[in-house]
């Protein structure tokens, strides 16, 4: 994802977002040449129109479009039909008109016909539904990877991801006119699908092997029809595998989780860091840092995530101490250990979940449970709090001087507090 975006690390590109987010009226004049030159990359991100595109080398309209032409990939044994995973669907909110783009999974029903898994909190259904009879939807295949990865970042409904695509590539994307429904697609994109779906018409989707580790059972979703099939020559089909994590889309989430921070803290200030687990498929559980400044801070927090866009649908959140490295999971363990009197601080509430959640009698809404691991304080009612252990910086730094006498060769370009250790002159040492 870093090569992708150009950038040495998510939290990099997290910045840049952040950056635009908490721009301030400018005091001097270098502030406002810097707040100009922010302004400019925004505009800059707009979409751009163009007459011709690589999209369209190929066009195959009416009986001629056919979805066999494509190999469309069955990943699990037990999925119904082979399903389309990593399309940029385009749809237009019939009322305002917006753009929406969404990644969502489409059952291939035959040569003309697959199914949409509109989700019940995506987007793309809330067009679906606000339709008095049919919908124009074009599917993109194949588009750059920060595109790609646009379509399923969970933006507000009025934020156009072609938009944020632009910021983050630092240049626009290419639009070109479908050739038979009334929209624009990504010039540049391998293949596009033209199609339409009628509000009536649904079919039973699934089972699926989902990113939760189980199969998606079959549910009813809209029907997608094909009207035309565009692409560039020699287009290339792309595909990702889902299943139990992690797997290949571990690394969009864990993209949205960084570059999304500054969003979160812009409505949730005292958040110092956060860490969606991969384990837990990024809606089953948050792990949240936070600057505590009174009593039930923590719990605060939980309701705040609770109430706050895609985050809503959480199903755990433990928060921790501004200290404690939210990514580091063994820590974070050890604060809930250390930390918590489950008659105190846990708190047990009811919210919406995620549409693929099974695990809730009810489907779509069930429990919720926060965990308050941070340190306690007099106003909470607990006794005096203990000291933490700590060793000297005099002996970590005495320790730090003698690791090759201790026989361990500290390998700087190993990364990750990793050694190489020759056990040599351990043994030496231990002669003595």
């Amino acid at each position: 994802m870093c090569l992708a975006f150009d950038a040495p690390s998510l939290d990099d590109v997290a910045r840049r977002l952040g950056d635009v987010l908490e721009m301030q009226p400018p005091q001097g004049l270098v502030e406002k040449v810097r707040g100009l030159q922010k302004l400019k990359s925004i505009a800059d991100s707009r979409p751009k129109s163009v007459r011709r595109a690589p999209c369209q080398d190929v066009v195959l309209e009416g009986d001629d479009a056919s979805l066999d032409e494509l190999p469309i990939q069955t990943c699990w044994p037990g999925d119904a039909a082979p399903f389309i995973t990593l399309p940029a669907v385009i749809t237009k909110d019939p009322r305002t008109g917006t753009r929406n783009v969404g990644m969502y999974r489409m059952q291939k029903l035959g040569p003309r016909a697959t199914a949409m898994h509109w989700q019940i909190h995506k987007d793309g259904r809330a067009d679906y539904l606000a339709t008095d009879g049919r919908i124009e939807v074009a599917v993109a295949l194949g588009l750059d990877p920060v595109t790609t990865y646009s379509a399923s970042a969970p933006l507000p409904k009025h934020i156009d991801e072609l938009m944020l695509a632009g910021f983050l590539r630092g240049e626009p994307v290419e639009l070109v006119r479908a050739r038979t429904v009334d929209l624009e697609v990504p010039a540049n994109a391998e293949i596009v699908l033209e199609g339409y779906i009628d509000k009536d018409e649904v079919v039973e989707e699934g089972p699926f092997g989902d990113h939760t580790g189980y199969y998606t059972p079959q549910e009813p979703f809209p029907v997608f029809r094909l009207t035309a099939v565009t692409m560039r020559r020699d287009a290339i089909y792309p595909s990702i595998v889902v299943g139990k994590p992690p797997q290949e889309d571990a690394w969009l989430g864990k993209a949205t989780e960084r570059i999304f921070l500054p969003a979160v803290r812009m409505t949730v200030p005292e958040i110092v860091d956060y860490d969606l687990p991969v384990a837990g498929a990024f809606h089953n559980c948050c792990i949240v840092s936070i600057r505590k400044a009174y009593p039930g801070h923590a719990q605060k927090v939980m309701h705040a995530l609770w109430g706050l866009g895609m985050l809503s649908l959480t199903k755990a959140v433990v928060v921790v101490d501004e200290w404690v490295d939210v990514h580091d999971y063994e820590e974070v363990f050890f604060r809930v250990g250390a930390n918590v009197d489950p008659a105190r601080d846990v708190l047990l509430s009811e919210g919406p979940l995620d549409h693929l959640d099974h695990a809730p009698t009810r489907q779509f809404y069930g429990g919720k449970i926060g965990i308050d691991a941070t340190h306690k304080g007099p106003a909470e009612g607990t006794r005096e709090w203990p000291p933490e252990i700590e060793m000297t910086d005099e002996v970590k730094a005495l320790v730090d001087r003698r690791w090759a006498e201790y026989g361990i060769d500290l390998d700087a370009a190993a990364g990750n507090g990793r050694i190489r250790q020759s056990l040599r002159p351990l043994r030496g040492l231990l002669r003595r």
